[in-house]
């Protein structure tokens, strides 16, 4: 992982909303949740909701995916787990 893609991600976790509902997502697995059922859990407008999940989504945290009427969120565990690795790859490398 680059630095920038790390950055994006990390700024993206960096707001208190998003952080939010990115760990709430993380919390319901892979299938993720609908957004309806994350906005009323979360009791976030949906427009605010809306703008924030398209932030994770910008930073490949977040996937949707569309059953009929039903929009779902779904966390991406491979990109987290990239991220979180950029930041343990050189934990202690100059430590003697």
């Amino acid at each position: 992982m680059d630095l920038d893609t790390a950055a994006k991600a990390l700024k993206e976790l960096g707001h208190p909303t998003r952080l939010a509902i990115f760990k709430r997502l993380v919390k319901a697995g892979p299938e993720g949740l609908a957004v309806g059922a994350l906005q009323s859990e979360l009791d976030i407008p949906n427009s605010t909701l809306s703008h924030h999940v398209s932030s994770l989504v910008s930073a490949h945290l977040l996937r949707q995916k569309r059953e009929g009427r039903v929009l779902y969120c779904q966390p991406d565990y491979q990109h987290l787990h990239a991220v979180i690795s950029f930041l343990q790859d050189e934990c202690c490398a100059d430590w003697q």
